[in-house]
């Protein structure tokens, strides 16, 4: 069996935490709108003379306004930037504020929905004037019909504290939506952008050197028959650019090129393995930029080839691991040294630990006291963490831009009014001066730790420093029922909406469930009737998961406003391989075919000038057709002749002194499988003509089953090695054949390179038609 190398393509991931999100966010914003019309309706239903008619419209008042909050401003699908989202709510505003004529404040929960609406609907300024205005009608009716100032007070702030609740629940739940569907439409930007450096690149690098070489084939041609010498100047000139345009292009598609840190670690496994070293390899998963994958892939591939070039190697171990912010990466095995070492590696060797300085790092290789030769590189691991993209107007609306400190300020004001009106319902149970202040103490510390630390979206909830908090939390939830007794006022709900945020999901709910369940016992021990305690329960499933709610989708705004980055970034770092993919497979064979085409012009000038000038003209066209790559590769767009490129294959080989044996045996194919296998063909010969000493080669197309196989065979061995009876090992895969690996992988196929048994070298690329 020849030694092969195979290629095939891996399905990619699919996000689903949006949906899950939008879910789960869906069935909070149910529950908790619910359960506080829920409060209203119950407020009416038990008030003494309060008949079957009544109990009716009090349910015909609830329906419609909570079925506008949940099937039209709660859906993300819904625009909410219409004509019609406000005439609908000026409906909802208006069955929220009628129940007033008949049942007093008794749902005045209603209106809390219309105004948390009025921040969804408008702009900022108008709409916080709108809310105002709304909570004020609100106020001025819980203090009309109230009995005491106190209570008023405490339904006043629960009011407002609601509104934006309804508010903040239902702008984050579309926030995840409109991120989620952001994402391509920033992608698309951010490559379009790239696309445009590329233009410029190929610009400002090709263009005028194949200018040049255009206008010097031309003034070549009419100097044939007037001048040899100058025309032999002229081409000797046409050479040098066409060489020094392939050795840029190489350059470029390098630079442009995003190494894979696992797929590197692959290659060297099948490299070292072969060589019959027995590798280890341990990578450590580490989220890194792109740039640090790229270069660690770099310092690995270097390593591994400066492996190569030791003898007697017998075990090899790779280590990547994360530590303190910053990630190292270790080559060690048991191999000597030659005598003298090559400049290329002293030289490519320096050039990488260059590399790793300039980002911070360091780079040290030599061998130790054991007799064991390390190579150990070590890089800082930038902030993984950084703030959400501002500047990508995603629609409209104000609620379509992520305005984070928009977000935190209001979801401050909620946390503050959610103490106050723990301290005002302090105040309705005792008069008692230590209580009042050991009671807002307690509240005081509360909400300053969920502020400073619970909702902050950057820190870690899954840790031993958020259980320890949350125990403190308990703590001072808890606690003070000792010494408080019947007149204990607390934010129990605190604990259970961030008992699900730190503990795994189980521990979570039964912490939710528990808390919820002691706090009705605690209750009724203090001699609260059945209505209070379903009261209490109520409350806290409602706070609860308004907390958990609130924090949690503030966090996935956050985590997604990131990954809308990182995914802008991981499609232009694809753009980026794309175009150096293109750039070496489409103008590589074009450069080396003008360099060969005007040294045999050279050496056949003097003898068959008619051959010459044949030569020069093929080398015109060469040139256009590069040019036109040129412009193909900046648009985006290359759609390849596999005819044409068969026929172009086998003039550059003949003109190689190779003799070609072409069978191209194919019916219509689609244009993505034309256009991989000419690719295939023209980076299959250009190998030929760059590794290989080649007297026969022969190219074949051939439908076989289902697919398509083209095969490329030549009589040489890679590395400009003689030919050898027995099959020799395959070097390192280059740019070239990982180049046309993932092209043919991307369609579902495989490719295989290698030494058969004969001697030959066999290029294989089979895609399924």
């Amino acid at each position: 069996m020849p030694d092969q190398l195979a290629v095939t393509a891996e399905p990619a991931g699919i996000d689903r935490r949006p949906r899950r999100a939008l879910f789960l966010a869906g069935l909070i914003i149910t529950v908790v709108f619910v359960n506080s019309c829920l409060f209203g309706l119950l407020a009416v239903l038990l008030q003494p003379g309060v008949d079957f008619w009544q109990g009716v419209l009090a349910v015909l008042y609830v329906g419609p306004v909570l079925a506008i909050q949940l099937l039209y401003f709660s859906r993300p699908a819904v625009r909410l930037d219409t004509r019609l989202a406000k005439g609908v709510l000026v409906v909802q505003a208006c069955l929220a504020y009628l129940p007033t004529l008949h049942f007093d404040a008794a749902l005045t929960s209603l209106t809390t929905l219309a105004a948390g609406s009025a921040l969804l609907l408008f702009r900022p300024r108008t709409g916080w004037t709108v809310f105002t205005v709304f909570m004020a009608a609100t106020t001025w009716i819980l203090w009309a019909y109230d009995d005491t100032w106190l209570g008023a007070l405490f339904d006043s702030i629960t009011a407002i504290f609601y509104a934006l609740v309804v508010y903040l629940l239902t702008w984050l739940a579309r926030l995840v939506t409109e991120l989620h569907q952001a994402r391509t439409e920033l992608a698309r930007r951010a490559v379009a952008e790239q696309r445009l450096a590329f233009a410029r690149d190929l610009h400002d690098l090709l263009g005028l050197s194949l200018s040049a070489i255009a206008l010097k084939g031309e003034l070549v041609h009419r100097l044939l028959r007037k001048s040899l010498d100058r025309a032999r100047e002229e081409l000797a000139e046409i050479t040098g650019i066409a060489q020094r345009t392939l050795s840029d292009v190489r350059s470029v598609a390098r630079g442009y090129r995003e190494l894979s840190l696992d797929k590197e670690s692959r290659t060297a496994v099948s490299l070292l393995s072969a060589s019959n070293v027995a590798v280890r390899v341990d990578l450590e998963q580490v989220e890194l930029p792109v740039k640090l994958r790229t270069l660690l892939a770099k310092v690995l591939r270097e390593g591994v080839t400066n492996v190569l070039r030791y003898t007697g190697v017998e075990h090899c171990e790779i280590t990547v691991r994360a530590h303190e912010g910053r990630v190292a990466l270790e080559i060690v095995h048991d191999g000597t040294a030659h005598e003298d070492v090559p400049e290329e590696t002293a030289e490519s060797l320096r050039e990488v630990t260059a590399e790793v300085s300039r980002h911070g790092g360091t780079l040290s290789a030599g061998p130790e006291a054991a007799g064991k030769w390390r190579l150990h590189a070590e890089l800082p691991v930038p902030d993984q963490v950084e703030p959400a993209d501002t500047a990508l107007e995603q629609g409209p609306g104000h609620w379509s831009v992520i305005d984070a400190r928009n977000v935190q300020w209001t979801l401050t004001v909620v946390f503050i009014l959610f103490g106050l009106s723990a301290m005002t319902r302090a105040f309705m149970l005792t008069d008692d001066g230590w209580y009042i202040a050991l009671i807002a103490g307690y509240l005081t510390a509360l909400i300053t730790l969920q502020l400073s630390y619970f909702a902050r979206p950057n820190v870690r909830l899954r840790s031993r420093q958020s259980l320890a908090l949350l125990v403190v939390q308990a703590c001072l939830i808890f606690l003070p029922l000792i010494p408080l007794g019947h007149a204990w006022v607390s934010l129990p709900s605190l604990f259970a909406g961030t008992a699900l945020l730190v503990l795994p999901p189980l521990a979570g709910w039964t912490a939710f469930a528990a808390t919820a369940v002691g706090v009705v016992l605690i209750r009724i021990g203090y001699g609260t009737d059945f209505i209070g305690g379903f009261y209490s329960f109520a409350s806290i499933l409602n706070t609860g998961l308004m907390v958990f709610g609130l924090i949690w989708l503030l966090r996935l705004v956050t985590e997604l406003g990131e990954t809308r980055k990182r995914l802008a970034e991981v499609a232009v770092a694809e753009e980026r391989l794309r175009f150096a993919r293109d750039l070496h497979d489409l103008l590589g064979m074009s450069l080396s075919a003008i360099a060969l085409k005007s040294e045999l012009t050279s050496r056949i000038m003097d003898i068959d000038t008619k051959r010459a000038s044949d030569e020069l003209l093929e080398i015109l066209g060469l040139t256009r057709q590069a040019l036109g790559d040129v412009r193909s590769v900046a648009s985006g767009y290359r759609e390849l002749s596999l005819d044409q490129e068969s026929r172009s294959a086998q003039a550059v080989l003949v003109a190689a002194d190779v003799q070609v044996r072409l069978e191209i045996e194919h019916e219509d194919l689609p244009a993505t499988v034309r256009t991989v296998l000419a690719v295939v063909l023209r980076e299959g010969v250009t190998n030929v003509l760059r590794h290989s000493r080649v007297e026969r080669c022969e190219i074949a197309v051939r439908r076989i089953g289902n697919g398509v196989a083209l095969d490329i065979v030549n009589d040489g061995v890679e590395n400009g090695r003689p030919r050898a009876e027995k099959p020799v090992r395959v070097e390192a895969p280059g740019s070239g054949i990982t180049n046309m690996s993932d092209r043919v992988a991307g369609l579902g196929g495989e490719l295989t390179a290698g030494v058969e048994p004969d001697g030959r070298f066999r290029l294989r690329a089979v895609v399924p038609v």
